[in-house]
């Protein structure tokens, strides 16, 4: 998991960009000087966060240990370890005492939570008069392949959403909520919400193979008793590392996703 997260961050580093810049127009009232990144795995968002408001500091709230030392790891290496404060905390049981923040970001991780409107309400409390909450959810699993791909018929790629997304109904109801009817539920008002669409094309980044390998790894864990004998073989053959026709040696490799993004503020 903490490789994909590193491989997602290096690969859609633009993307990540392209959102902070986004969010420093929304943020009208100045740069925000205290961060809270909330499920901050290894860093993404972090990182993104820190280079774009240069003065400001992060605190960076995982339940993960490893990954949060994977955090101030990067953190020494880029000289930015006295602006980080990592916290490990299990959101579902207990929310940091933490107050006086003005930016809140929240990425691919309320989705995770027994509770959202109650973690939400939390960080209302937490956050500054004035300040912003971001929450960025995927509005699907990234996709990589061509849609003829299949032994006997295509369509693997789609095959393989339908049947991760049905077990993630259960597994994560609150996976593709509608997050503007939570956030207005705990007392925020919507400033904004905007959809950033990724679809890389030739010239992908180096790693851009490797971060679809690992991708179609995690896919193939979840969905081992979901998918047929021909299309688990063929998942096996595409996320071979050494193999010819593995997805690191595809040349018509392209990476496409959309990662929806609600900007609220605390009046």
């Amino acid at each position: 998991m903490a490789e994909l997260l590193d491989l997602d961050a290096e690969v859609l580093h633009s993307y990540l960009s392209d959102v902070t810049a986004w969010i420093e127009e929304v943020a009208a009232d100045g740069p925000p000087g205290r961060i809270l990144d909330l499920g901050s795995g290894a860093g993404t968002g972090t990182f993104a966060l820190l280079e774009r408001f240069r003065q400001a500091e992060v605190f960076a709230v995982d339940l993960s240990a490893q990954l949060l030392r994977q955090l101030m790891g990067k953190a020494r290496a880029r000289g930015m370890d006295t602006r980080v404060l990592t916290i490990q905390a299990d959101l579902d049981t207990g929310f940091p005492s933490i107050a006086g923040i003005d930016l809140a970001w929240a990425s691919s991780s309320l989705h995770h939570l027994a509770d959202p409107l109650k973690i939400l309400t939390e960080v209302f409390n937490a956050l500054r008069r004035g300040g912003l909450l971001v929450v960025v959810e995927m509005a699907s699993f990234p996709r990589f392949l061509p849609e003829d791909l299949g032994v006997g018929r295509p369509g693997l790629e789609s095959r393989c959403h339908a049947a991760l997304a049905e077990g993630q109904s259960v597994a994560m109801p609150n996976l593709g909520s509608d997050w503007g009817h939570h956030l207005s539920q705990a007392g925020f008002t919507i400033e904004a919400e905007r959809n950033f669409v990724i679809d890389l094309i030739k010239p992908l980044p180096a790693s851009a193979g490797r971060y679809a390998r690992a991708s179609l790894q995690r896919l193939r864990s979840h969905l081992k008793g979901d998918l047929d004998a021909d299309d688990l073989a063929t998942l096996d053959i595409l996320i071979d590392g050494d193999g010819p026709a593995g997805v690191t040696q595809r040349d018509d490799l392209n990476i496409r996703t959309t990662r929806v993004v609600w900007v609220a503020r605390r009046l």
